[in-house]
């Protein structure tokens, strides 16, 4: 078969789609990605394949959106694929509608994410709601990140017959590593016994770096490292400021590393992972974490509660709050065995549920079967 692989940013087609992009070629299928144009679509063109760059843009502008669409139909009768698979919620939408358009012959989207379950206006949410019960219409394969989205699908009456996947990382990649941990500690200049605290994600407010940055004053033993970058499509006021406060109040314990390649090693280097979101849908960086090794400390919101058991693996605390978020932190800090078995039952737990060639291959099956 001929497969477009399509998503709305070359972050998500780099990070989140390659390694389903890879199993379906080894599988004889051909594969084209499909987002839009930035830094992150040489690594999948590295690996030998074609990646077509469109417009898209993450928001709600109707001139946007429609030159986004006319572009995607514009592409998709030309390439005549047999199946278009469609990620993330503005581009899912716009590219099972343009394949149902052009008349593919197959149409699959994976939700990794509902608009209407995030923050936003009553007509924003209501308008996400019908689009994705409109679209839900006409997908054939209806696969969801979390087993929340697919209940909440099913609920709805948006998909017939939704299936919670999953996300998945590669254990081999993501593991202890002490030889990495001796080599980010040097280069960071953070002495071994620091307890390091780090986060990987983009630099928004969702993402809860205001409570985060504020939690931090109360942890007074720790370092925070923070890995990422705000990407140009990002909503919102940006973060300059709030991380500007941090820097004058926590000094050297506040490092912000930036975009990271070497995110594995990174992780291999720190003592506990934090992701404070206020909502996701199911973070690949806790999966990561959880393979590393590293106690998390989330928060209990969808996505994060299906993959941290809180005082086993880690600890989920409410969102949107600063306290309960210090005091997690501050005793995964002063217990050093204590989070030494959260690592461990997170690995496992992990190691488990999160293999990603497991996952890979129960996709590649639901999209090719039938």
């Amino acid at each position: 078969m001929k497969i477009l692989e399509i998503t709305n940013v070359d972050f998500s087609l780099n990070h989140f789609l390659l390694p389903l992009m890879r199993a379906l070629q080894e599988e004889g299928h051909e594969v084209v990605g499909v987002c839009a144009d930035g830094p992150l679509v040489a690594p999948p063109r590295q690996a030998g394949f074609r990646v077509e760059t469109l417009p898209f843009a993450r928001s709600f502008s109707p001139l946007a959106q429609a030159r986004a669409f006319w572009a995607l139909v514009r592409l998709i009768w030309r390439e005549k694929p047999d199946m278009v698979h469609a990620h993330m919620p503005i581009s899912g939408i716009l590219a099972r509608v343009a394949a149902k358009l052009c008349g593919v012959p197959r149409i699959a989207y994976t939700c990794h994410g509902f608009l209407f379950n995030q923050p936003g206006s009553a007509l924003r949410r209501g308008l996400a709601l019908v689009l994705e019960f409109l679209c839900g219409r006409i997908t054939d394969v209806y696969l969801t990140v979390s087993q929340e989205e697919a209940e909440d699908a099913r609920r709805l009456h948006i998909a017939r017959n939704p299936i919670a996947i999953g996300n998945g990382r590669d254990s081999s990649r993501f593991r202890p590593d002490p030889a990495a941990r001796a080599r980010i500690r040097q280069e960071l200049d953070t002495a071994e016994e620091t307890p390091v605290i780090v986060v990987v994600s983009r630099l928004v407010r969702h993402k809860g770096y205001p409570e985060l940055l504020d939690a931090m004053r109360s942890v007074p033993e720790a370092e925070l490292w923070v890995v990422g970058e705000r990407l140009t499509s990002d909503h919102g006021a940006a973060l300059d400021s709030c991380f500007a406060e941090a820097q004058a109040a926590l000094g050297s314990r506040l490092k912000c590393l930036g975009y990271r390649a070497d995110t594995p090693a990174v992780l291999a280097a720190a003592d506990i992972f934090t992701l404070p979101s206020h909502f996701e849908g199911l973070p690949m960086s806790i999966i990561e974490a959880m393979m590393t090794g590293l106690p998390v400390v989330s928060t209990d919101i969808s996505g994060p509660r299906e993959q941290v058991v809180s005082g086993e693996t880690g600890q989920l605390v409410p969102p949107a709050t600063v306290a309960p978020l210090a005091a997690a932190l501050l005793r995964l800090v002063q217990d050093v065995p204590l989070r030494t078995r959260m690592g461990q039952a997170g690995r496992e737990r992990a190691l488990a549920l999160f293999e990603e060639k497991q996952i890979i291959q129960k996709t590649v099956r639901l999209l090719t079967s039938g």
